[in-house]
């Protein structure tokens, strides 16, 4: 049963360990960032499901360093820019299940997308 959608890159273990962690409840609709980027209009809908590019925006990112972006005053449009010109900007992994969205490996957000999907018996 496909319960929802990842965006991922294949070759992240931090990825494919959250993955394989939740697949328990159901399978997920996975797309790889790198080998199938996302479009704008895509982005869009992330970030307006997060609540803005700044949230989907991965601030450990090696280029974000390498580019000297911690040291800029990015605007949602500069953020908006970036996802849409490099796929390592997307804060990864991004699991869209029914109206929910959550961004990141953190462990409170993959301690929340347990608690949802077991709250919802997918």
């Amino acid at each position: 049963m496909l319960i929802g959608k990842v965006y991922l890159l294949q070759t992240c273990s931090t990825c494919k360990r959250i993955l394989k962690q939740v697949k328990v409840f159901g399978d997920f609709d996975v797309r790889d960032v790198k080998s199938d980027p996302l479009t704008v209009e895509e982005i869009d809908s992330l970030a307006k499901r997060a609540g803005g590019y700044e949230l989907i925006f991965n601030k450990q990112s090696q280029k974000y360093r390498k580019q000297g972006l911690k040291d800029k005053n990015l605007t949602e449009d500069d953020y908006r820019q970036l996802l849409a010109e490099e796929y390592t900007f997307l804060k990864r992994p991004v699991f869209l299940i029914d109206d929910k969205i959550f961004v990141g490996n953190s462990n409170t957000t993959v301690d929340l997308l347990t608690k949802y999907l077991t709250s919802t018996n997918k």
